[in-house]
């Protein structure tokens, strides 16, 4: 703005009534910018969490599992916990679970890279166990932030603890797959676990009817915005 330019325009804000301007200088300015970009960034959020001590899980730690996948993804898929194939790689759902995973989505017409995985803990539970409750409402808030900065439009839930962790209905785990649930306004699945379906093989048919009323939504839900 040339100065004649921002004399008439200050002299149209004192006419307005308005007395006082604050201005950021330069550097502010850009650390505000950086903070507000940093605080939406999932990759440095990962990174700053990545040594969190909320809770126990940490003492077996090797990677934090934050998550991964598409920050824009529509569809988010919530499990449980991270095993030790995923605490050696820092990943979701890497090996035979993983694998599966993948062939699930594939068969709905999904991509892996087109969604967003994670889970309800971060950190690998010894042992593979169930993570605990305190353990759960440790890393709830991360979880939060994480569909906050997202905003999925459907949200998928694997297994029962992860379901009962995010709705909280003392349901079992055929009776949380029976409807669809709002969770924080989002239109919420529930279907088996993968690990569970390579252990119980009949256990398939049923997940393959989750995951077609699933595809429907999406479906409809990308023919929208297109």
């Amino acid at each position: 703005m040339h100065n004649r330019q921002a004399k008439q325009y200050l002299e149209f804000l004192k006419l307005s009534g308005i007395q006082d301007i604050y201005v950021l200088n330069d550097k502010q300015s850009s650390k505000d910018s950086k903070d507000s970009k940093d605080s939406k960034d999932l990759d440095f959020l990962a990174g700053k969490y990545a040594d969190c001590v909320k809770c126990s899980l940490h003492k077996n730690r090797i990677k934090l599992v934050y998550g991964e996948g598409n920050n824009n993804a529509e569809l988010m898929i919530i499990s449980e916990g991270p095993g030790q194939e995923e605490n050696l790689s820092g990943k979701p759902f890497v090996g035979a679970a993983g694998n599966l995973l993948t062939k699930m989505l594939n068969a709905i017409n999904i991509e892996r890279e087109d969604i967003y995985i994670t889970n309800v803990v971060k950190c690998c539970p010894p042992g593979n166990r169930d993570p605990h409750p305190e353990e759960i409402l440790a890393c709830q808030n991360y979880l939060l932030e994480q569909i906050a900065i997202i905003k999925p439009k459907i949200l998928l839930i694997l297994g029962k603890v992860a379901a009962e962790s995010i709705l909280k209905l003392g349901l079992s785990l055929t009776a949380y797959r029976e409807k669809t649930y709002l969770f924080q306004g989002i239109k919420t699945y529930v279907s088996y676990h993968p690990a569970a379906l390579l252990r119980n093989v009949s256990w398939k048919r049923y997940a393959w009817t989750d995951l077609q009323k699933l595809q429907k939504d999406y479906e409809k839900l990308l023919n929208k915005e297109n």
